[in-house]
């Protein structure tokens, strides 16, 4: 040993060290630490982190505010907020590496729903919508209802619709935090009423991921890209977005007949497995309705969702009407609950004013004069709108009572169609407006009428008798 320490320069102890070592196996790399000044605060930092995950994510700590509470809790304590920072970034991050690297494991019928939007061509104008998906993580097969919003009864409206089609309830569905239908606070559960009173009626049960926790629910996250990219490209256009739902259900066939990229199954043999995992229909369907007594205004319209109005009847103007909103509809109830107007639900920022035929004329007719500044002169045909604006009073008031019979009897659009042919072919008393709105609503003015019986055994028996 001495001999090797004076030929090598080596410590005598070194020596002995590499002389007695049986295993020159490489061992895993060691990180040089050095002595931090935080060091003695770390556990409780720690500490309170690990208690945020259970709040809110806007009530979590931030670098500063453990700095703060360092120097305002701890005696002696004198570290840099720049020291405290690093650290938290560090820390946050290692916690969502471990979240990300964590996979779920998904049961047959266990689901995930959320919402994502897309361009749609709606009655010839490009609008954003929002879309309910309903994914089967085990299966990899999803369901898809469009919306003009996230609310609790496009939610109810979309997960009914879709249970119908697919002939049973999924006996769980996990939800993102911010859907319309409730959300998790800490580890309180808030529901809201309509959706909390359809998951009583279907008997599934519903979880709410934590906030920032995109993994718990990544299945349902990867059907609304493919959702978007293969049924929604290019812009899918229709008129009656109900109807267009209905088409939309079955464009999951496709997908299904495809082979699952981990299982290697058809997914529509898993989704079998699913259904066996549902549970069953309730006897009587839901309505995703939810009732409100709303005031009117001078103009008897109700506001709802803070921004849009929609007409009631003349009469209810500053009273307390019962309106029944739903995801697609708003519905004007009178006091025995029968209909008096329904609308077609606006969603968006912008204000918006929906003022249905009958209630314009109604107010029309009580006071002709206001006219040349109605919503209903906006909707009149040229020709028809310069020969109202010059007609008097008396005159209007008849013309006006015209077009409400006819709509009341045709429907509003044939109403203007019939009196507008009538002035071009300058008759426009009632009875010929009638049967112009009569030939339009049968089987249309360009095609020509029936002959009908033939009739001319008659006129030759009347022709005889003249003899």
């Amino acid at each position: 040993m001495a001999e090797l320490s004076r030929t090598f320069g080596v410590d005598p102890k070194t020596i002995r060290k590499y002389v007695n070592q049986e295993d020159f196996s490489p061992k895993p790399p060691e990180k040089a630490t050095k002595a931090s000044i935080l060091d003695p605060y770390k556990p409780r930092i720690n500490t309170w982190l690990a208690e945020d995950q259970g709040r809110w994510h806007k009530q979590r700590h931030t670098a500063k505010r453990i700095h703060d509470r360092l120097a305002a809790e701890v005696p002696g304590y004198a570290c840099s907020y720049n020291t405290v920072q690093r650290y938290v970034k560090r820390m946050l991050q290692e916690q969502r590496a471990v979240r990300a690297s964590l996979e779920l494991v998904w049961h047959p019928g266990e689901s995930q729903a959320d919402f994502g939007e897309a361009d749609f061509l709606e009655r010839g104008t490009m609008v954003r919508k929002k879309y309910l998906t309903l994914s089967f993580a085990s299966s990899n097969d999803s369901f898809t209802q469009v919306f003009g919003g996230e609310t609790a009864e496009c939610v109810c409206q979309g997960l009914k619709d879709i249970f119908a089609y697919i002939g049973g309830v999924p006996p769980v569905i996990v939800f993102d935090n911010a859907t319309g239908v409730g959300r998790r606070i800490g580890e309180v559960i808030h529901e809201a009423e309509l959706f909390a009173r359809m998951r009583a009626h279907y008997g599934f049960s519903v979880r709410f991921c934590n906030p920032h926790s995109g993994y718990e629910k990544g299945n349902v996250e990867a059907k609304i890209g493919y959702t978007r990219r293969n049924l929604f490209v290019p812009e899918p256009s229709f008129d009656d977005i109900e109807a267009y739902n209905r088409t939309l259900l079955s464009m999951h066939e496709p997908k299904a007949e495809e082979t699952h990229y981990k299982k290697l199954v058809p997914i529509k043999e898993l989704f079998e497995e699913d259904k066996k995992a549902f549970l069953p229909l309730p006897r009587s369907p839901f309505d995703p309705v939810r009732y409100e007594y709303l005031k009117t205004d001078g103009y008897g319209k109700v506001r709802i969702d803070a921004r849009h109005y929609y007409s009631t009847s003349p009469a209810s103007a500053g009273r307390e009407v019962l309106v029944a909103i739903r995801a697609h509809t708003i519905d004007i109830l009178d006091e025995h609950n029968h209909l008096v107007v329904r609308h077609s639900r606006v969603y968006g920022e912008q204000r918006t004013d929906s003022c249905d035929y009958r209630t314009s004329l109604a107010v029309l007719m009580n006071n002709p004069g206001a006219w040349k500044n109605s919503g209903i002169r906006e909707m009149v045909p040229d020709p028809l709108k310069a020969l109202m604006d010059r007609q008097e009073r008396t005159e209007l008031h008849a013309t006006l009572r015209t077009m409400q019979r006819l709509a009341d009897d045709y429907g509003f659009e044939i109403a203007l169609q019939a009196l507008e042919e009538a002035v071009q072919r300058s008759r426009t008393a009632f009875h010929d407006a009638a049967i112009l709105a009569a030939r339009i609503a049968g089987y249309g003015l360009n095609m020509a009428p029936e002959r009908g019986q033939d009739l001319h055994v008659y006129d030759e028996f009347l022709e005889g008798a003249q003899v």
